[in-house]
């Protein structure tokens, strides 16, 4: 009997994992052993021209389980409703130095950002109300589109290659195609993709690949569509499945083998300024976003073998 104590993983049981992440969080500790950091900053756009199928909510609870495992990241809030700043418990209330400031104004990234309170190694560059009219002030801008590659190029923790610099730089879009969203596209030189698991997700996926191969024919040939991620996901339903293995057998080198179930602890964590991670960090949803963070880190992807989308090069932007 004792052999057989001493040869059993508590690890290995979701329980104990559960517990294990809960105590962490509330320590203030980092989550296991820390994931290996890419050889650059991968820069990745978080976008979806359909709302509702959890782009923020992925892009909050992937930064911090990221963090959560010993990563530098930085998350760049470009839509106005402010959501992710609401959910990663930072000031975005008008008159915020946030991401307006960076696009319009051309403010530097660092004058901006702000840590998360409870998470080491989080950065955030908030978004207020203001960037609502970012849109109409920039139309006249020359270079519009390219306003925020132009911002994170000069912030060496984003090029830097030494011990001080940034993992991830996710960037959270609003649910639109418009100046916000092409920035991002502009800056980015990965994309991921949540999608829903529901039919009218396909027909939206097939509009966004047209969108990112317009923007990598006329505006930025680096762009690539490196990660889908299913959400909301419901074991229950044969649509679920069905959803997720057509877009499985459309892109199989581009979806994570995680899902991400529909969770009411998930949902119910930003009307607490929280990510799921610190909000329940033992919570189904809190466990997968903490698979799905470790599986992306692991995935090696060409965007970290050349320049990100925010490489300096001779002349960009000028």
């Amino acid at each position: 009997m004792a052999a057989a104590t001493a040869g059993f993983d508590d690890s290995s049981t979701p329980m104990a994992r559960a517990v294990q992440h809960q105590l962490m969080v509330r320590e203030g500790r980092r989550f296991g052993e820390p994931l290996p950091r890419p050889a650059r900053a991968r820069v990745m756009v978080v976008a979806n021209q359909k709302g509702g199928v959890g782009k923020t909510t992925t892009t909050v609870n992937l930064a911090a389980a990221l963090a959560q495992h010993g990563l530098r990241v930085l998350v760049v809030d470009l839509d106005p409703q402010g959501n992710a700043s609401t959910a990663l418990a930072v000031e975005h209330h008008r008159g915020t130095p946030s991401s307006y400031d960076v696009l319009v104004d051309g403010a530097p990234v660092a004058e901006v950002l702000q840590s998360h309170p409870d998470i080491p190694g989080l950065e955030v560059v908030p978004a207020t109300i203001d960037l609502a009219g970012a849109e109409i002030e920039l139309v006249s801008v020359v270079a519009r589109e390219g306003r925020l590659r132009k911002a994170l190029a000069a912030h060496p923790p984003v090029t830097a290659e030494g011990e001080d610099r940034l993992d991830y730089v996710l960037i959270d879009c609003p649910p639109s195609l418009g100046l916000l969203t092409l920035n991002a596209l502009v800056a980015g030189a990965e994309m991921l993709i949540p999608i829903q698991a529901e039919y009218y997700a396909l027909e939206g996926l097939g509009q966004l690949v047209e969108t990112v191969e317009m923007v990598r024919t006329h505006l930025n040939p680096r762009l690539d569509i490196s990660t889908i991620l299913v959400t909301m996901y419901d074991s229950r339903t044969k649509l679920a499945a069905g959803v997720a293995q057509e877009v499985r057998d459309h892109f199989p080198d581009t979806v994570l083998r995680t899902t991400i179930p529909r969770s009411v602890r998930v949902s119910e964590a930003p009307s607490y300024g929280q990510s799921v991670m610190t909000y329940d960090p033992g919570s189904p949803g809190a466990l997968s976003y903490l698979e799905a963070a470790r599986e992306l880190a692991l995935r090696t992807n060409k965007a970290t073998r050349h320049p990100a989308g925010v490489s300096q090069e001779k002349g960009a932007d000028a």
